[in-house]
């Protein structure tokens, strides 16, 4: 019997429209283009405006286009996984809200959540939905709408963040292309430098954690960047040595979107060029679950099937991972 593979066969994107440039947050908070540029290498963030309006906004889109572009069906859809740190709501599920607003009455669904790793988890959960001979047609989004827990008043968050989302189709493959390792990892120790002090259970919404301001990111920045910038290095050097692989061997590395400077770190530790990572981290910012999705939906033209592709993320949790995927067609 062939092995079954989950392979991506099709992928979208969907940014809003309205664009908060670093020119913007000069006015805002105590802060300037070139710190910001020099620091991050973000330029603008994409915010999506508008009363009532969630991460599955940002999602029904992306949704309908990876639909149209992979010539599917709502009905055919057996799972829709969601990652998100940022659902609608706490329950039900930003995923079950998505599939009743574009048709998926057949699919099941759910939230992950694994900060900036999510996508990545999302993604390896999903493969195993259609490696298990069960399901056909997996959809894997990774969507965010992380201006609604950033504080606007704290200058060294509110220049990372934007919101996005990018969705991809898995399906099963048996001629080698698809999903042919990870590696998931995470430590709980991490928590105290980058969470949200309140909203869940230990400390419930109040009228003293909003005064307090306790519902959006915190983020204390050294530590997190110093065990990203080594989390997210080792993790993608390590794939690449336990599946024989060389920088000349990978087509793409595929880094979260956090902090250029990470992303440049991890090229490095890998022996990739610069010229071989997908970045939009000047256009889009942190989008959280949304970066890598967002950076395939961007460079899909200049994919080709058999293409390995790394892909690599660290978040809050503290939690990261690699993926090597190897592509499954020609755009």
């Amino acid at each position: 019997m062939e092995k079954i593979t989950a392979a991506i066969t099709g992928v979208n994107g969907y940014v809003p429209e309205f664009v908060l440039s670093n020119k913007v947050l000069e006015t805002m908070v105590d802060t300037n283009d070139e710190w910001i540029v020099s620091r991050t290498g973000i330029k603008e963030r994409r915010i999506l405006k508008g009363k009532g309006m969630g991460s599955s906004d940002l999602a029904v889109p992306a949704v309908k286009g990876l639909l149209e572009k992979t010539n599917t069906k709502p009905e055919e859809i057996d799972f829709l996984i969601c990652a998100t740190v940022t659902p609608d709501y706490v329950f039900p599920a930003t995923a079950n809200i998505i599939c009743d607003k574009i048709g998926a009455k057949n699919a099941f669904g759910y939230d992950l959540m694994a900060a900036c790793s999510g996508f990545l988890y999302a993604l390896v959960t999903g493969s195993k939905f259609i490696e298990s001979g069960q399901h056909k047609k997996v959809i894997v989004v990774g969507v965010d709408k992380m201006s609604s827990i950033v504080d606007y008043t704290d200058r060294t968050t509110c220049v990372l963040f934007g919101d996005g989302c990018g969705a991809v189709m898995l399906e099963p493959s048996t001629d080698e292309t698809g999903i042919k390792d990870s590696i998931l990892r995470s430590d709980g120790s991490g928590a105290p430098y980058l969470h949200q002090k309140a909203g869940g259970s230990v400390n419930p919404p109040s009228h003293e954690t909003i005064d307090a301001k306790q519902h959006f990111v915190f983020q204390e920045g050294q530590p997190v960047f110093k065990a990203a910038v080594k989390s997210m290095a080792d993790v993608s050097a390590e794939i690449m040595e336990k599946n024989n692989l060389s920088g000349d061997d990978i087509a793409w590395l595929v880094p979260h979107q956090a902090n250029k400077r990470i992303i440049d770190a991890t090229a490095r530790r890998m022996d990739v060029g610069l010229d071989k990572v997908m970045l939009n981290i000047e256009r889009y910012g942190n989008t959280t679950s949304g970066t890598i999705p967002l950076c395939l939906w961007e460079w899909e033209n200049q994919l080709k099937k058999g293409d390995n592709l790394i892909l690599a993320a660290f978040g809050g949790g503290f939690t990261w991972g690699s993926i090597w995927v190897k592509w499954a067609y020609n755009s």
